[in-house]
């Protein structure tokens, strides 16, 4: 079995992200939360279809784009990093 390399330990900052696009993109305020019901629904939905928006906040209906979905998996996936982490 071979060893694998350990990430570099700041490896997303590295990835060169643009800061508070996603969420300008759905109309929230960037120090506002992006809900896990919209991003499920972003996520569940195909590109090309209109999303309602189930919260009180942002845009209320937001047409989904491949580039929105990509967006809302990262978003997802680093949220769970995140509450993993807090754990």
């Amino acid at each position: 079995m071979q060893k694998r390399d350990k990430m570099p330990r700041l490896w997303i900052q590295k990835t060169g992200l643009k800061k508070d696009v996603f969420s300008n993109q759905l109309g929230i305020p960037p120090k506002q939360k992006i809900p896990m019901s919209l991003l499920n629904r972003i996520i569940a939905a195909k590109p090309g279809d209109m999303v309602k928006n189930p919260s009180k906040i942002g845009k209320k209906s937001i047409k989904v784009t491949p580039l929105l979905k990509k967006r809302a998996i990262l978003v997802r996936n680093l949220k769970r990093i995140s509450e993993a982490r807090k754990r």
